[in-house]
């Protein structure tokens, strides 16, 4: 008799109202046995306000420590993105851990900005039709007493760089310029400049570390152009789907989303991403442990 029929009614249905670990052992064990390396799934929140950051690249490590990875690793991954610095540490503890000196991903559903710079680090992205990368250009927080606002870093410098080109052309009255430029603070514009050249400087090595090796940094650069700045997808959140990203060099492997082991990655999806969008803000978990973040609550004085 099987092991889950034998606990009492309750108790299952309380591990399920709870979603504990245990409804999502099997899962791993399942698409173990299909990849022939363990998986550990990386998911951050889409519905909390959290991002990727340095602390994940810990908790990451703390479970990669018990485990054989002999074979290597495949990090299953969901989340928004973060911070380009953390996703580099993340990238390292995976590669460092790994005696194959490698790992594969799995995008199961949204891979996005830094999220897909730590699958830029894998030796191969496994994707299905639906799955989802995104570019990977900074993105600035502008708040006021009433609301959140999103800007593209790469956006704002382009339209100094191109009110201040107009200026300088202007021959005539250069007042409504000047008053424009005046918005503009040029050390907060050094610092955009240098979080894109961080970002794109991150993806270019790692690339050149890993599944495009043997091609130029210039080269490199090229073929990602589409994940370097809005100007192809017009929206850091535009979609980018593993069409594009095989045409750009990546190594893509496709999965039919109507197979097997896609209904696999799916239900661990579901299972997953339903947590960290109830009770949890992140989660980092193996077939045997466990890491979940959970969401802080703001108390109202």
């Amino acid at each position: 008799m099987a092991e889950k029929e034998l606990e009492p009614v309750i108790q299952q249905v309380m591990t399920e109202q709870n979603q504990s670990h245990e409804t999502r052992k099997r899962l791993f064990v399942e698409l173990e046995k299909e990849l022939k390396r363990p998986v550990v799934s990386f998911f951050t929140s889409f519905r909390f306000p959290v991002t990727i950051e340095d602390t994940d690249a810990d908790m990451l490590e703390g479970v990669l420590q018990k485990m054989d990875l002999s074979d290597g690793l495949v990090l299953f991954i969901n989340s928004p993105g973060g911070s380009g610095l953390a996703a580099e540490r993340i990238i390292n503890v995976c590669r460092s851990y790994s005696k194959t000196d490698d790992y594969w991903a799995i995008v199961p559903s949204k891979a996005k900005s830094a999220a897909t710079m730590i699958c830029f680090g894998a030796s191969k992205i496994i994707m299905g039709a639906t799955s989802e990368l995104g570019p990977i250009d900074p993105q600035l927080v502008m708040s006021d007493d009433d609301s959140v606002q999103w800007f593209s870093a790469y956006n704002v410098v382009e339209s100094y760089d191109d009110l201040f080109s107009r200026a300088v052309k202007e021959k005539g009255n250069l007042e409504p310029y000047l008053q424009q430029l005046s918005n503009y603070d040029e050390r907060e514009i050094k610092e955009f400049r240098a979080a894109l050249d961080l970002s794109e400087d991150i993806a270019i090595r790692t690339l050149a570390s890993g599944m495009m090796k043997n091609m130029s940094e210039k080269d490199i650069r090229k073929n990602i152009e589409i994940f370097l700045t809005p100007k192809h997808t017009k929206t850091h959140g535009r979609p980018i789907y593993r069409e594009e990203a095989s045409s750009c060099g990546l190594e893509i492997e496709s999965k039919d989303v109507k197979d097997k082991f896609w209904r696999l990655v799916y239900e661990l999806y579901i299972r997953t991403n339903n947590l960290v969008s109830t009770k949890a803000a992140k989660c980092i978990e193996s077939e045997n442990h466990s890491f979940i973040a959970a969401v802080k609550v703001e108390k109202n004085e």
